[in-house]
């Protein structure tokens, strides 16, 4: 067996057990992960295959910025791990299992003609440099199916903008009506001093100090004012 063979059943097993933990996976922060193992051997595997444009590719903009971006939204608003079997669209699972069945048949064809046909050889297809025949392949003989997928992409993320925007039912208030109603509710208009301003000590259990010299004890946090009685409570008892 050789190298290339080796190399080969290693990165595939990988690649597929990445796959499969993207599916079974019990969150989403672990299934992105899992993704990100399987492009990392996926772009290995093209390093091995002279294709080393596609494999800096697959690294820099997929794993590098995809997945991590997706991570750190993830991250940031979190995600319900909670699972539903409502449908939500009538007759999506059936469309799903037509789908699956016909990439499946598809896979399987594209397969066995390239069993069938005979291979070039990797020196006569970067004869000209990677990126110069990858290039000629795409806007040449793949034209079509580049085009479609850049429709798709583009569709892919007008309907993310149309899923996340909410619809505003009532109308905006102007910086006027804002105004009005700080002021009659009855709170302060002003934010509130912070703690330590203008005082002895700059620390957060300080109370800031007014103009005329008195505390002004809203600056403290209720909870910090709270543990400190209680803390002297404690001291006097003992």
């Amino acid at each position: 067996m050789t190298a290339e063979a080796v190399a080969f059943w290693v990165l595939g097993t990988i690649a597929v057990i990445g796959a499969l933990g993207v599916v079974v996976a019990p969150k989403a922060v672990y299934s992105a992960i899992f993704l990100a193992t399987t492009m990392i051997a996926l772009a290995i595997l093209y390093v091995a295959e002279d294709a080393l444009f596609l494999g800096v590719v697959q690294v820099v903009v997929y794993t590098g910025a995809v997945m991590m971006l997706f991570l750190f939204v993830l991250m940031l608003i979190g995600v319900d791990s909670a699972q539903s079997l409502v449908e939500t669209i009538r007759g999506q699972r059936i469309a799903a299992v037509l789908a699956g069945l016909g990439f499946g048949v598809l896979l399987i064809a594209g397969i066995g003609t390239m069993s069938t046909d005979t291979f070039a050889g990797l020196e006569q297809v970067n004869e000209g440099g990677n990126v110069q025949g990858l290039a000629q392949l795409i806007f040449t003989r793949h034209l079509w199916a580049f085009e479609l997928t850049s429709a798709l992409l583009i569709t892919a993320a007008l309907g993310a903008m149309v899923l996340a925007h909410r619809e505003r039912f009532e109308r905006r208030k102007t910086q006027r009506e804002l105004a009005i109603e700080r002021f009659r509710g009855g709170g302060r208009p002003t934010p509130l001093p912070s703690p330590g301003v203008y005082a002895r000590h700059n620390a957060v259990d300080t109370p800031a100090l007014l103009p005329d010299g008195s505390e002004e004890l809203s600056s403290v946090s209720a909870i910090i004012r709270d543990r400190a009685r209680a803390r002297a409570e404690g001291t006097a008892q003992r």
